[in-house]
């Protein structure tokens, strides 16, 4: 293994000297500067993990010295040195990150007990900071393992709500791929689009709450049984409100994903920008998924007629900039018409 490096800094020649013998005797290589500005351009050349410095210096002194080590090679343990009158500004010097002081006259043994000191400190201080890297790490990883599991459980809940309704499988999983695709386009942040695309995945979940002969109704639905329907998104929500306090995103796209720009839709009549906007997402995604779907009662209709029909109702039933989102990923492929 290589020595440890020591870098001993001071204006007197003689005092470097001394310790430079004693630092090499104790096993350290050693390399010295006659003041502050020497010492920072040896540092770049070969960084040293000890550096003993003399607190008054021409040019750049100790104190100065110490604030730039601190800055540029944080690890490096710093001991200063300094005649007893200057106790009060080497104490000082321990704020900014000194491990110790010695004051002049010393003994060389104190030195190398202080070094010892100095050097063992700064070993439980990389340790310690080891140990809370591979703590967070640890942790992480777990918070990823429960994610996951927490994810299977909910798309779970997404698959039973398909089995109740089969002219809606693969419903969930394409409505977040197509949001996830026009967040994309909007250029929103990695979490968002974590959350967003949950949300769809789990937006309709309060369907399981529906009666499945008003779900699985061949035709029209009266206005009794739309409006039973349509209690969905706050069943969703209640049910899912305990379960994604870390997401409160996605848990707004299932209360507000049959929100409306105008500000007639359910179950809060929001009004354009205070619907949240991962909801108007998915509000597009939606719509255009059931668009395109085939149902037993009817076709679906091609991607360009769905254009057209999001087209006619943005700034109605959609938000218009959402709408030239799902048009811009669209004409960049990042759409295409699933299965359904």
């Amino acid at each position: 293994m290589a020595s440890p490096r020591a870098l001993i800094v001071d204006d007197e020649p003689r005092l470097r000297q001394v310790l430079v013998r004693l630092m090499s005797r104790d096993g350290f290589a050693c390399a010295d500067a006659p003041d502050g500005a020497a010492a920072l351009a040896q540092m770049e050349r070969e960084p040293a993990s000890l550096v003993l410095s003399d607190l008054r210096m021409p040019g750049m002194d100790g104190v100065e010295l110490l604030r730039r080590l601190r800055e540029r090679w944080p690890d490096t343990v710093v001991v200063m040195i300094t005649a007893v009158a200057d106790v009060e500004v080497a104490v000082s010097c321990l704020a900014l990150g000194a491990v110790d002081y010695l004051t002049k006259p010393f003994n060389l043994d104190e030195v190398r007990a202080r070094v010892r000191q100095a050097l063992e400190k700064r070993r439980l201080i990389l340790e310690n900071r080891d140990y809370q890297r591979r703590l967070e790490d640890r942790v992480a990883e777990q918070s990823q393992r429960l994610e996951r599991l927490f994810l299977a459980s909910m798309q779970s809940l997404a698959d039973a709500l398909e089995v109740k309704d089969p002219y809606t499988r693969g419903h969930s999983v394409r409505v977040s791929l197509y949001a996830t695709a026009i967040a994309e386009a909007l250029g929103v942040d990695d979490d968002t689009l974590r959350q967003l695309s949950l949300g769809g995945h789990l937006h309709d979940i309060g369907k399981i709450g529906v009666r499945e002969a008003v779900l699985n109704k061949p035709g029209p639905l009266s206005d009794d049984e739309y409006a039973h329907i349509m209690t969905h998104p706050v069943v969703g929500w209640r049910l899912l409100k305990p379960l994604l306090g870390d997401a409160p995103l996605a848990l707004a796209v299932v209360r507000s994903h049959h929100e409306r720009w105008d500000g007639s839709g359910v179950p809060d009549a929001l009004v354009a920008d205070a619907i949240p906007f991962e909801a108007r997402i998915v509000a597009v995604a939606d719509s255009f998924d059931a668009m395109t779907s085939h149902r037993p009662y009817r076709q679906g209709l091609t991607i360009e007629a769905a254009r057209a029909e999001l087209r006619r109702c943005a700034g109605a039933q959609y938000d218009p900039r959402v709408v030239a989102a799902f048009e811009a990923a669209l004409d960049a492929g990042a759409i295409t018409l699933g299965p359904g």
